[in-house]
């Protein structure tokens, strides 16, 4: 049964629900099922009686080890958690150090979804990392598993922004087909008074490389005693974890049945006080979240450790929310707050409107406003985040670069060429992206700035601002505490257009904050011709001593002769040209073909693994496989940040016997090693 919380509360039924989301398409024919590797999901012990439905398989936690886990090598996740920094904020109103944002996400249902992105655009390409405190991988129900690892290219690419990502430990309603059992399976002690699968929860953390764990419990008929037991099993999930974070949902008591408090007080503190944080069920009140404050504090926590929970999943915008009781204007914040399920900007698209481009306007406007400006926030019912929690960037070191990609799209491009046309998502590909969405400063008409699909340098995505500039136009992107040595250069690949104006384009660079300096890159005429890069020597044409910082980094754009401009932007980067070091990454280690599978339909699936290259080369952001055409031209494949990848369907090119692969190690300024090779035999047996 696939219901949504919505449902539930029309039930009568105070508790978060299984995620419904729209099915992702598979991403290879039947006969290779069993080489697809999906997210993980579990039961605490024992399994439901009966069969699993087609597609789901039943597994126990309890049972689990990394060395038996043939799919660990896809769901790993291998980008550390980045460190990050608040500047000051953009409009008057938003703060730092007060009220913080977690999401409850689901990205797919729980069984079924593939480990490493699929053949679809159609996607929850979540971007908005800048506001977002910790993310909840969302998801569990009682007929697929209760217990949700998040998938390598969702931790990815949080990590590269510095967000934690939480697995969901979802106890269901005995209504949605919830057992006790289940929850005494979970807290049960060990001979040594110890809880078993606590520490298999730390080990599967620490195997896949996410940050902790969301812990909701709302299966009723508990006791006292049971209560006892969560709150130390809490305890010892915390402790032991050893800088793992876990949250606890609002539900259970410590009475040991289900009991929504809607606030922090006697019947749910042990829980918080066992945890790092406590998201609060959604009927919360003024009176109880000024008074959930006050009793955190006085429990020696802090009161921004408590999510006030904000249900999205039916109307996003729309939603009916006392903003004043969380983040006032006229005084401190009361608590965070926690959303849940924001991709409502994703799934309340219509069929066949999910296009990439209309679910970032709409994901815009729910982070930045209604306005999309979040230097001025629009007043009104819907306060969104930028308006009160001040963004946060993790641009700290060079080299910095991006190519606004947001991890899906319609193609692969390379260096402005398409290497396939195939749409795809893969959130571990995202680049870091602007936090600001969309800062723009002119006397004149505000031009449209966003995402677009249609054209890119690399990747998926480029930069697009369109419309008439009638007057100087600033475009703000990034803020940075990135160093400004003598030698540092930015690099910028751009082009306007079939059909634009003429636009003079200038790099601004902020020295301090507040304050930008132009640096001229070149003028483009009208019309349009192709994908040009500029360099440019910031270190040296800025005056000041050594030591400077880069605060901020944006554009300028200007017509000169007037007229509609349709300018892209597909790679920035800062890089320090005296910087040591060798030329390209290490090529990877030798590429093995683990295992094939005819697919039925002339393709194939592949499962390869590597090793990393030499660890005194250039850092590895990701890797990237082609299969080379005859004639010796390259088809983009897929991409990850980990050692392990599938292939769904290697396609046959011209009769040939053997197909090759190349997998390729990317640094951050997306150069290329030498390829590692693998040969695939198109005349595997069939089986």
């Amino acid at each position: 049964m696939r219901l949504t919380r919505r449902g539930l509360l029309t039930a009568g039924v105070a508790a978060l629900a299984v995620p419904a989301v729209p099915a992702v398409p598979a991403a290879r024919a039947a006969p290779a099922a069993d080489l697809q590797p999906y997210a993980s999901y579990w039961y605490p012990d024992s399994l439901p009686t009966g069969s699993p439905a087609p597609g789901v398989t039943w597994r126990s936690l309890r049972s689990w080890a990394p060395e038996s886990d043939v799919d660990l090598p896809f769901n790993r996740a291998t980008v550390p958690l980045a460190a990050r920094f608040a500047s000051p904020p953009v409009n008057a109103t938003a703060r730092t150090g007060q009220a913080r944002v977690c999401a409850l996400a689901a990205f797919a249902h729980t069984a079924g979804n593939p480990s490493q992105g699929s053949p679809t655009a159609d996607y929850y390409a979540l971007t908005h990392w800048a506001y977002l405190d910790e993310l909840v991988f969302w998801g569990g129900s009682s007929g697929e598993g209760l217990i949700l690892a998040p998938n390598a290219p969702v931790v990815d690419a949080a990590h590269r922004n510095g967000v934690p990502v939480l697995g969901t430990v979802f106890l269901p309603p005995a209504a949605y087909g919830g057992q006790l059992r289940w929850t005494r399976e979970l807290v049960c002690r060990g001979a040594d008074g110890g809880f078993p699968l606590a520490d298999q929860l730390i080990r599967v953390a620490r195997a896949y490389g996410f940050d902790g764990w969301f812990v909701n419990a709302e299966t009723g008929g508990g006791d006292a005693a049971l209560g006892a037991d969560m709150r130390d099993f809490l305890a010892h999930l915390r402790a032991h974890g050893k800088g793992l974070r876990v949250t606890w949902y609002d539900a259970l008591a410590v009475s040991g049945d289900v009991s929504w408090q809607n606030e922090l007080n006697d019947h749910n503190s042990p829980f918080f006080r066992a945890a790092d944080s406590m998201f609060l069920n959604f009927n919360w009140s003024r009176a109880g979240l000024a008074s959930s404050g006050a009793l955190a504090e006085r429990l020696g926590r802090g009161r921004y450790e408590l999510w006030a929970g904000i249900d999205v999943e039916a109307n996003g915008w729309d939603t009916r929310v006392d903003w004043d009781a969380i983040v006032p204007a006229d005084r401190p914040h009361a608590t965070s707050y926690g959303f849940y399920r924001p991709e409502w900007t994703w799934t309340s698209l219509p069929a066949g409107g999910r296009t990439p481009a209309a679910f970032h306007a709409r994901d815009d406007r729910f982070w930045s406003g209604p306005a999309v400006d979040p230097s001025a926030p629009a007043a009104g019912p819907w306060r969104a985040p930028a308006a009160s929690v001040a963004d946060r960037s993790t641009l700290t070191a060079l080299p910095f670069a991006t190519t606004f990609n947001t991890g899906h799209g319609l193609g692969w491009y390379e260096h402005g060429k398409v290497l396939s046309e195939s749409p795809w998502n893969h959130l571990g590909l995202q680049d870091r992206l602007p936090g600001r969405r969309w800062v723009i400063r002119t006397t004149g008409a505000r031009p449209v700035v966003g995402f677009d699909f249609a054209d890119a340098w690399r990747g998926g995505t480029s930069l697009l601002v369109e419309g008439p500039l009638a007057a100087p136009t600033t475009v703000e992107l990034f803020t940075a505490r990135l160093p400004l040595p003598r030698t540092a250069v930015v690099e910028l690949a751009h082009r306007t257009d079939p059909g634009s104006a003429g636009v003079r384009v200038e790099l601004l660079v902020s020295p301090e904050p507040g304050r930008f300096v132009p640096v001229p890159a070149c003028t483009l005429p009208a019309g349009g011709r192709g994908w040009t890069t500029a360099r440019l020597r910031v270190g040296a044409l800025l005056p000041g001593r050594t030591g400077r910082t880069i605060h901020a980094l944006g554009i300028r754009l200007t017509a000169p002769d007037g007229g509609v401009v349709r300018w892209r932007l597909g790679h920035l980067a800062v890089r320090d040209t005296a910087a040591p070091g060798p030329a390209a990454p290490a090529r990877p280690a030798t590429v093995t073909l683990a295992a094939a599978r005819p697919n039925g339909d002339g393709t194939a699936a592949l499962r390869l693994l590597w090793s990393p290259g030499a660890r005194r080369a250039r850092p590895v952001r990701h890797y990237e496989l082609h299969q080379v055409l005859p004639g010796g031209g390259r088809r983009f494949l897929g991409g990850t940040c980990g050692h392990a990848y599938y292939v769904p369907a290697l396609r046959r090119t011209g009769g040939e016997a053997v197909t090759r692969v190349d997998v390729r190690a990317v640094d951050e300024l997306y150069v290329s090693s030498a390829p590692a090779r693998v040969s695939f035999r198109w005349s595997i047996p069939s089986s």
